[in-house]
């Protein structure tokens, strides 16, 4: 069990002489006329990709030539040799314009062979926009000096570009903060056989902290071949209808050292995940929520289990059709899931609680998603049982999340987080719930409710039950009123004279200085 987590800042590493060249790259962009945040991702992704390419192929070349033997799965032709990095950087503006617009760019939408991945894939779509050839050189330039050897400052650079994303998306999508990504994936401590899904992936924020924590907790599973394997093709899964989202996700998790995950384009609520179910053992997700759909184009089985319009309601729907049994979920919702009155609401939280086995509630404040949002939100965490189980749900009361609640998000000292993780953490090492998969001991939680004026408590089931199912932490949280005692009225009378008596004769002493 790992309880020394740290919440701190944004979690990068990058030196600020670097973060000062990711910059002046997006300042280039933006000089030379591409001014759309999300469209400036796009163009550098491609552009990392491809020197991702060069540089898998000159360490493919110098292991070669170490063993005097021909390269293995080369990824350049000998006669496509103008086509790597190293080589079209060297050329003048004009040429180096015509080479990546005219060879680069084909030659990445059309690989093949050993090079057919989700990045393949996604890049067969990919549209060269660098309008002018001094924008390009000057691009190309800048990144060749940025230093992307590392996987954990390859990773690190690309996610301080995904941060200069300040923007709501289409379809309500807009960026989690990455520090909230990571609480969560601490929260459900992802395992190497874990199977893991976002079906509303975006840039793959959930996946890749779910790598990383692997990889710093169990980083053994490199050495077992099947284990890698398992790391590389299965273990991560993210649906995103956007292809641009699937480009970046797909760029993301490759710099984060994860070779082939399964990023697929797939609208899940329209029935795209249709023929996907009981799959995953792990559902990490902030679905977005865009209001209602049209019910024609929803997926019929979701309607079978919520007949809703409303997305935030469809895809914890769909999340249950997803999980294996025994499979967890941590997902971030409105706070109108909570305590919302319509008869979807009501039966949607029914089916977790009775269902199956709803163990939390976390409620964050409002300004967590500030610039893009200010709406309420919550984590439930629940695992899919088609036979309940919930005894008591564990809410928190999350205050302050290490940042100003206003849109500029300053860094400040309060910081609920590392709390959060570790009370969980320690209830559930408490109570026997930090078994494997499938071999949780049900050792009951009565005993352990807690104060319910502090941060966090249980409840019994029944009485969730007995409020309408209501999840809302301030259906059950006491507020403590402190007692004031406050002076007498004649006291404060005596003393309010007493300074009007000092102050008139203050007011006499300045009239006789001035005459």
């Amino acid at each position: 069990m790992h309880l020394d987590c740290c919440f701190k800042g944004e979690f990068l590493v990058l030196t600020g002489e670097n973060k000062a060249k990711i910059d002046k790259i997006w300042d280039a962009f933006w000089t030379g006329g591409i001014s759309d945040s999300l469209r400036v991702i796009e163009q550098m992704s491609y552009l990392l990709f491809i020197k991702r390419l060069d540089d898998i192929h000159t360490t493919r070349e110098k292991q070669a030539n170490r063993l005097g033997k021909p390269i293995k799965e080369p990824i350049f032709a000998a006669d496509q040799d103008n086509l790597r990095w190293s080589r079209f950087r060297e050329f003048e503006a004009g040429e180096m314009f015509r080479v990546v617009s005219q060879e680069v760019f084909p030659f990445i939408k059309n690989l093949h062979g050993g090079a057919d991945t989700a990045y393949a894939r996604h890049m067969k779509d990919a549209i060269f926009m660098i309008p002018t050839p001094g924008l390009l050189e000057r691009v190309v330039e800048q990144i060749s000096q940025v230093p992307m050897e590392d996987r954990d400052t390859k990773g690190d650079l690309y996610e301080y570009m995904l941060s200069k994303l300040t923007t709501a998306g289409r379809n309500g999508q807009f960026r989690t903060p990455r520090h909230i990504i990571k609480m969560m994936v601490e929260l459900m401590q992802p395992r190497p056989d874990d199977i893991i899904c976002d079906p509303a992936c975006g840039t793959a924020g959930f996946l890749v902290a779910a790598g990383e924590y692997l990889r710093e907790h169990h980083a053994d599973l490199f050495h077992n071949e099947k284990q890698k394997r398992h790391f590389n093709e299965k273990l991560f899964n993210g649906f995103d209808f956007d292809s641009t989202m699937l480009r970046i996700a797909s760029m993301n998790m490759m710099l984060h050292g994860v070779e082939n995950p399964a990023i697929e384009a797939r609208d899940a609520l329209s029935g795209g995940a249709g023929d996907i179910a009981d799959a995953f053992t792990l559902i990490l997700a902030n679905p977005p929520f865009k209001g209602s759909l049209d019910e024609e184009t929803v997926a019929k089985d979701l309607l079978r289990t919520v007949k809703t319009k409303k997305t935030e309601l469809l895809f914890i729907a769909l999340m249950l059709r997803l999980l294996k049994p025994g499979g967890r979920c941590a997902v971030i919702v409105p706070d109108g899931v909570l305590f919302g009155s319509s008869k979807a609401h009501l039966d949607l939280r029914k089916i977790l609680v009775d269902g199956h086995k709803l163990e939390a509630m976390i409620s964050m404040p409002s300004g967590v998603f500030r610039p893009y949002a200010g709406v309420s939100t919550g984590i439930l965490i629940f695992t899919k049982t088609n036979s309940g189980g919930t005894d008591h749900v564990w809410f928190y009361d999350m205050k302050a999340d290490g940042f100003s609640l206003d849109d500029k998000r300053n860094p400040v000292e309060q910081n609920d987080i590392p709390d959060v993780v570790a009370s969980w953490l320690r209830l559930r090492s408490a109570t026997g719930l930090l078994c494997p998969l499938g071999k949780e001991e049900g050792r009951s939680l009565s005993g352990v409710e807690g104060d319910r004026t502090d941060k966090s408590f249980l409840v019994p089931v029944q009485e969730i039950r007995d409020n309408k199912y209501d999840l809302s932490i301030n259906r059950y949280k006491k507020v403590e009123h402190e007692e004031v005692a406050y002076e007498l009225p004649q006291v404060i009378i005596a003393r309010l004279e007493a300074l009007e008596l000092e102050i008139a004769g203050e007011l006499a002493e300045l009239k006789g200085m001035l005459g």
